[in-house]
């Protein structure tokens, strides 16, 4: 997949743009003076393989998150950051790798200046985060409503706030809840300038609807080449948005790692191949082998249909098959179909 070349910002260590893997945020959700629980669901997220972490920076006392996180957690850490712009020299004074904040929505000229002179200091990326519900009064008035155009236009206005002090470690996420407005917006932004994009539908929904959501707009983005960092954003916790996005890059190529085929099951299946399909994928979800793996639910299905995956097993009347690549290793009982595809996968090479 040709993917867009784009300017390349540093996270701390994570590399944004310019033709790096695309990176997976998350956002922390617990209250900004909750410290031990932001420390907590940090671990949580670097466990869950986040590569990138964002927290809520709302007052200054929030700032100790910063120093407790960065301590307790490798993960490079982003300040989201409204209105005040004394939080951001704050911010970048305690360590943080990069602030997320809109530059017109900070105040005078002396402001901005002050947070790009800081940062370019400090090599600290920022993150311009536009969405339907942050555009200037004159925009909306001027595009009729929150519109791709207008989200991309007010997007690359706070850009050139930071463009007039030499500033260019800009990283760009334009959101809406609309998935057909979001994928305009970041088409409109991709033409127009070569800055990283952070991919995401904002208020996406729930883990359910969320997903369907964030995998359209995401993915159908991807598969394009735009795109150099995402957050599939869900009413859930932070620790399943990582495997979500985790899971696109992987449909799209863009992420090794195992890969499932499962077949949805008919009136031939004589397994629970549901709950088997569910402990192979669980079991595999930290394999790193660069396999797929196949869970059918017959032999009419089986190593027929799925002759390209690597390893599979194929079910029958309480008992299966293991293959490998469409070739029939042996027969076993129904109890040892997991175990014995588990001893094929760590055997694979």
């Amino acid at each position: 997949m040709e993917r867009k070349k784009t300017k390349q910002v540093m996270v701390g260590t994570v590399a944004i743009g310019g033709g790096a893997p695309v990176s997976v945020q998350s956002m922390l959700s617990c209250p900004a003076e909750d410290i031990e629980g932001n420390v907590a669901q940090a671990k949580r997220l670097e466990k869950a393989g986040c590569e990138i972490i964002r927290a809520a920076i709302p007052n200054k006392d929030a700032i100790r998150l910063i120093e407790a996180i960065k301590k307790e957690v490798s993960v490079p850490l982003v300040a989201d950051i409204h209105f005040d712009y004394k939080l951001a020299l704050e911010a970048a004074n305690a360590g943080i790798d990069k602030i997320r904040i809109n530059p017109g929505n900070i105040g005078s000229e002396d402001r901005v200046k002050a947070v790009a002179l800081e940062c370019a200091r400090r090599k600290i990326p920022i993150r311009i985060g536009v969405n339907s519900g942050s555009l200037e009064k004159e925009i909306l008035a001027k595009h009729g409503g929150p519109t791709a155009q207008a989200l991309c236009e007010s997007a690359l206005y706070h850009a050139s706030l930071l463009e007039k002090y030499d500033f260019d470690d800009i990283v760009l996420s334009i959101k809406s809840s609309s998935v057909e407005t979001m994928i305009a917006a970041y088409e409109l932004a991709s033409d127009r300038c070569d800055y990283p994009l952070h991919l995401g539908v904002t208020e996406a929904g729930t883990a359910r609807m969320g997903l369907i959501k964030s995998a359209i707009g995401i993915g159908s983005l991807l598969s394009r080449g735009i795109g150099d960092t995402i957050r599939v954003s869900l009413t859930a916790p932070p620790e399943e948005e990582v495997p979500a996005g985790i899971d696109i890059l992987k449909a799209l190529g863009l992420r090794g790692g195992v890969k499932f085929v499962s077949c949805p099951t008919c009136g031939r299946t004589k397994i629970d191949l549901i709950s088997l399909a569910k402990q192979v994928e669980e079991k595999l979800s930290g394999c790193g082998k660069e396999i797929t793996v196949a869970v059918m639910g017959c032999a009419v299905n089986g190593p027929g249909e799925a002759r390209e995956a690597d390893l599979g097993i194929a079910g029958g009347d309480g008992e299966g098959l293991i293959f490998k690549k469409g070739r029939i290793l042996r027969k076993v009982p129904e109890e040892s179909l997991l175990n014995e595809l588990l001893k094929e996968v760590e055997a694979f090479s």
